[in-house]
């Protein structure tokens, strides 16, 4: 699994922008057109592909030109969930292009069922346009499973800005079913000062269904780019970049990451301190924790006037910058806080609860390449039963690893990690 593909969102991110994008990178259009005439849909729209400029920069844009009756709402045919699975499942598509569009269509029947307060199954898909949704989102699956892609990547995305005229009226741009999308995985969004919609349902849907992770790209070796056009135009070029390359994996002389890490975007506060009490820095760090950082922590340094210091740093999604900030002026003295944007690679993890004479204790159990890397039973549950129990907190912690291990080695599970050199 290492053929790889990267969404490099802009100027955001729309369904035409994305076959548009596939189509550029090599996706033959008649291969296309010829997939998505077994959805049955041949009579309500025609595909059409052309090359245009945008602030100078060629790319592809693909349009989904609708019938007469459909584009002028002659008695437009809006269909509920349930029929557009009936129509992907009879259309005799490849395995993964049918398993993808399914899941993107349910993802965002949900969001869209959460906007209005009716079951998923109840949605009507005229708030994304039912034929141009299909042949979107199913297009775009078809042109990802073509291209052989394994693993999709996805940056941040631009919230846009102003309002957009949609079937209950006018709506705030993102629109409601774009921020429950986002909501749905935590995307990471960020304003880029253009008052327009850049992010559609459509597009939002097919990022947040199928992209493993959202931020910088992975450690990959490009291949080809496909560059799909926007409809408008905007102050920036207004394309989808599409990367498409090799991922480039860790160990045996290669860089790169362990290949089922997730990258996470993570945001880094510090600020520099010299005339606190300690104490308050303790009151701090709960102060913190509570407000969403998942890490706090000091270092001793020398300030200005040779006096001793704690440089105070916090780590927190960033969504909860805002939060932590305020914790951090309201507790403190400081008068400024350095922020910055990174990324983290996070190992994958599990929770199994250990049953001991004392108590159940969580163990978090991480892995690299589904091969056992780290064992630990969690702090807070060691730390209550040696309360509890007046029993050194090292002996509860020895005593929880001891039977993880006395379980693992009774469980059928043991010879597999045995032989990867784990156990």
């Amino acid at each position: 699994m290492n053929k790889v593909a990267y969404l490099e969102c802009p100027t955001g991110i729309a369904g035409d922008m994305c076959l548009g994008a596939l189509v550029d990178a090599g996706v033959p259009a008649e291969y296309l057109i010829e997939r998505l005439k077994k959805l049955g849909l041949g009579q309500e729209y025609q595909l059409r592909v052309e090359s245009v400029h945008r602030n100078g920069q060629l790319a592809t844009k693909v349009h989904v030109d609708l019938s007469l009756a459909e584009h002028h709402h002659h008695h437009p045919h809006h269909r509920h969930l349930p029929e557009i699975e009936r129509l992907i499942e009879a259309a005799d598509l490849p395995p993964r292009a049918s398993e993808w569009s399914l899941a993107v269509f349910r993802r965002l029947a949900v969001a869209e069922g959460a906007v209005h307060g009716v079951p998923p199954t109840q949605v009507h898909f005229h708030e994304v346009g039912a034929v141009d949704a299909i042949v979107d989102i199913v297009g775009t699956c078809l042109g990802l499973d073509w291209l052989g892609i394994d693993r999709i990547y996805c940056s941040a995305f631009p919230t846009g800005g102003g309002t957009v005229k949609a079937a209950h009226g006018r709506l705030p741009v993102p629109v409601p079913a774009v921020l429950k999308l986002w909501a749905s995985r935590q995307v990471p969004v960020y304003n880029n000062g253009i008052d327009k919609e850049l992010v559609t349902p459509t597009g939002a849907a097919i990022a947040v269904t199928l992209a493993t992770s959202f931020g910088s790209p992975p450690a990959m070796t490009i291949d080809r780019v496909g560059l799909g056009a926007g409809s408008i135009e905007l102050p920036v070029p207004n394309i989808l970049r599409l990367w498409i390359g090799e991922r480039v994996r860790g160990g045996d002389g290669e860089m790169g990451g362990w290949g089922d890490e997730k990258i996470e975007t993570i945001a880094l506060l510090e600020t520099q301190i010299d005339d606190l009490s300690p104490q308050a820095i303790g009151y701090v760090f709960d102060a913190l924790f509570a407000a969403g950082a998942v890490d706090v922590f000091t270092q001793a340094i020398g300030m200005k006037k040779s006096r001793p210091g704690v440089l105070l740093t916090a780590i927190c999604p960033p969504e909860k910058i805002s939060a932590c900030e305020a914790v951090l002026f309201r507790e403190t003295t400081t008068l400024g806080i350095r922020r910055s944007i990174q990324e983290r690679s996070i190992l994958p993890r599990e929770i199994h609860e250990i049953e001991t004479q004392y108590g159940v204790v969580r163990v978090k159990i991480a892995t690299i390449d589904g091969k056992i890397s780290n064992v630990q039973p969690e702090y807070e549950d060691c730390a209550r039963l040696a309360r509890e129990n007046w029993v050194p907190w090292r002996e509860i912690h020895r005593l929880v690893l001891q039977k993880w291990y006395a379980e693992l080695e009774s469980s059928s599970k043991v010879q597999e990690f045995r032989s990867s050199g784990e156990f």
